[in-house]
């Protein structure tokens, strides 16, 4: 868990969601289910905010992750959620069935999606990173849609894994499937199953 909104550059930038040498605090958080899409929830609850269970996604994808990126998207779509994508992005997803509309990069000047994050236009943000290091156009237009995202504090997905577990996370929500136990109840839990499972192995050891 990384304060991002805390964090500014000398020249008063926001900092990337980017991991890098450049961390200037960490901390954790752990939620705790039976399912991994409800613990995936949890933590995201405890680190900057519930995921949403309805509204608009954005998606902007390095060519690397694209092809993988589609089922997840495509559940986000079949679950109601308003798809929206960078050129490149909404191309493959549109081949692959999933409707979407189109939204400029922030190097695509006035309109583009970086004003729709701040505008409160946004609920999700998922953005692999690519391009060449420094300024370059696709790396620059990454760091500012990551860096609205946590302006606005709404999540934002940084890897093809991610997005599925945060998918994962939404349908537990939508199902309600949140809920609090304790480490003891837990623990106890854990306890009765593996003497089920050892009772269950010696018996059939004895037939």
């Amino acid at each position: 868990m990384l304060p991002f909104n805390r964090f500014r550059t000398i020249d008063g930038m926001g900092v990337d969601t980017v991991l890098s040498p450049e961390m200037k605090s960490t901390g954790e958080v752990m939620g705790l289910d039976a399912e991994f899409g409800t613990a995936f929830a949890k933590s995201q609850a405890a680190a900057y905010g519930s995921l949403p269970t309805e509204g608009t996604v954005f998606v902007s994808l390095a060519n690397r992750d694209k092809r993988s990126a589609v089922f997840p998207v495509k559940r986000l779509a079949d679950l109601g959620f308003t798809v929206l994508a960078t050129a490149g992005t909404a191309q493959v997803l549109r081949r692959n069935g999933v409707p979407c509309t189109v939204v400029g990069k922030y190097s695509d000047g006035p309109g583009n999606v970086v004003e729709a994050i701040l505008a409160g236009e946004v609920d999700m943000v998922v953005n692999t990173p690519f391009g060449a290091p420094g300024n370059s156009g696709p790396r620059l237009d990454g760091y500012e849609i990551r860096t609205a995202a946590v302006t606005a504090g709404i999540p934002c997905i940084t890897t093809v894994q991610g997005m599925a577990a945060a998918v994962q996370g939404v349908e537990s929500l939508r199902r309600g499937d949140i809920g609090v136990r304790s480490l003891q109840d837990l623990h106890a839990a854990l306890a009765a199953s593996r003497a089920e499972a050892l009772a269950a192995s010696r018996a059939g050891a004895l037939s």
